[in-house]
């Protein structure tokens, strides 16, 4: 509860999270849930097509390796029908595999590890924070440079 209070409801968010391993997903699920965000589970890249075509998500956290349609599967089809759509991939491989952004097309690639909630917690506020600032701090710095032009004349 005082975690919801601290939290600024402006970065509240939906989630679409995906992993096969439901334990894994569960515990993801509470800790965001907890955090004001409203989570939807899928449990498998199959799964989260269908949820990502009947609903609107502002992240899609998504693990790596999953049956039939895995992770850098699932990020292609959404990335064809929302190139904008920021995406976290957790994966145990990431040092294995040389997991990254540059070669899965997730905006951040997280290691699975003793420390993934606080890094994940730490992600999804970046992403929710460059989302929402991204576009106000251009208008901001452009409105208040042309008035004091104009009114200085």
């Amino acid at each position: 509860m005082t975690s919801r209070s601290r939290s600024d409801s402006s970065l509240h968010a939906r989630i679409l999270l995906v992993d096969d391993n439901k334990s894994g997903l569960s515990a993801r699920r509470a800790i965001l849930d907890e955090l004001g965000h409203r989570t939807t589970t899928a449990s498998g890249g199959e799964d989260a097509i269908e949820q990502f075509s009947h609903g609107k998500f502002d992240i899609l956290v998504t693990d790596y390796r999953m049956p039939k349609v895995d992770g850098l599967e699932l990020i292609r089809r959404v990335r064809a029908v929302d190139p904008a759509m920021p995406i976290i991939l957790l994966s145990g491989y990431v040092e294995a595999y040389g997991l990254d952004e540059s070669n899965t097309g997730a905006d951040i690639v997280l290691p699975k590890s003793a420390n993934e909630v606080a890094h994940l917690i730490r992600a999804v506020n970046r992403l929710l924070r460059r989302k929402v600032t991204r576009k106000p701090p251009g208008r901001q710095q452009t409105q208040p440079t042309s008035k004091r032009h104009t009114a200085g004349r």
